[in-house]
């Protein structure tokens, strides 16, 4: 068994297993050390139709909380020397930051200042994880001051894992019961200051960090970040329309439902006080990334849609223009990729 077959395998063992998500980002750190030795490690993960402006789920291993919470505030303000749209324009979409020494370098040469060096990073690789239907997340390592610094060489390696992660990340949301089982809160809301700090909450805001602490198992200090970082980006978004809209859509396998998490400016300047609101994901929000996990192509997604708004069959045949059976066809195909018993569990769980 190849290397490459041993770290999938594995991983997907991970998933088969239940793991929580603090002991999968365990599990990911030390798969990939074997290919990549590091000494801590981030995985961030989304959809090719959600993008990469809000994650929308992370794992983490090994990573100081001052250490995360630069990462966390620097990606969402937009000040990250490698930016998932330059990566992605790379033939290989890797960045090198070598912080020890207060700069980057690239295959193509750039170099950036680091901000990292002060709080004793190294070095630093970020892989854009990306396959022929776009773009699934960015794994970053970092290597601690003392330690060997990244190579091009660790470059080339790290991004033959993108495939494996792609296939981590997809089966660990798929997994999850297709049914959220987690109890419903009414939506919640969280005010943000413009220090970054949390100012206040209503009830059920509490109650969902709560019940999503108990669900993501993340190091303490990933929630606060979280909330400023958002609160960060949904800044810059008040300013730039061209960014990306400052809301993140939550699979159930991460949360214990769909969710939906939003940042809402209090004034028009976004300066001053921030509104987070989360709430369950309906299958407006939720869907096009629900299929982007399930590999629903993009005629059995327009049959799901018309489904889930109450249309019938027949009726869905007519609006496309094709054969009830090919109506039923996809039907089929869409409850084989999610595993759903039948239209009602399949509308369940988008709905």
């Amino acid at each position: 068994m190849s290397v490459r077959d041993r770290i999938g395998r594995d991983l997907l063992a991970a998933v088969e297993l239940g793991a929580a998500a603090d002991e999968l980002g365990a599990e990911i750190s030390r798969v990939v050390a074997s290919v990549v030795p590091h000494d801590a490690a981030a995985l961030i993960a989304t959809t090719p139709t959600a993008g990469l402006g809000i994650a929308s789920f992370t794992f983490w291993q090994g990573i100081e909380p001052d250490v995360g919470r630069a990462l966390v505030r620097r990606f969402y303000a937009g000040n990250d020397p490698h930016p998932p749209r330059t990566l992605a324009r790379r033939a290989l979409p890797v960045g090198i930051l070598h912080a020890a020494r207060g700069g980057a370098r690239t295959p193509e040469g750039v170099s950036p200042r680091s901000s990292l060096a002060a709080l004793g990073v190294g070095s630093e690789l970020q892989l854009l994880i990306r396959d022929a239907r776009g773009v699934w997340g960015m794994l970053g390592l970092l290597r601690s001051q003392g330690a060997g610094l990244f190579s091009e060489a660790d470059a080339r390696r790290a991004a033959e894992l993108a495939p494996l992660l792609v296939a981590f990340l997809r089966g660990y949301v798929t997994r999850a019961p297709l049914v959220p089982t987690a109890p419903l809160p009414a939506p919640g809301v969280t005010i943000v200051g413009a220090d970054g700090a949390v100012r206040a909450g209503t009830p059920q805001g509490r109650a969902w960090s709560e019940q999503l602490r108990g669900a993501v198992r993340d190091p303490a200090w990933v929630a606060e970040a979280f909330l400023t970082g958002l609160a960060t980006y949904a800044r810059r978004q008040a300013h730039d329309p061209l960014t990306g809209p400052p809301t993140l859509i939550g699979p159930a396998a991460a949360y214990g439902r769909w969710i939906v998490c939003q940042a809402q400016p209090l004034d028009g300047e976004a300066r001053g006080d921030l509104a987070v609101v989360v709430h369950a994901a309906t299958g407006e929000h939720m869907l096009p990334s629900f299929c982007d996990w399930y590999g629903i192509t993009a005629r059995e997604r327009e049959v799901v849609r018309h489904l889930s708004q109450g249309t019938a069959p027949q009726r869905v045949a007519r609006y496309l223009d094709v054969s009830r059976n090919t109506v039923n066809d996809h039907i089929r195909a869409v409850f084989r990729k999610t595993g759903a018993g039948g239209r009602a569990e399949l509308l369940a769980a988008i709905t």
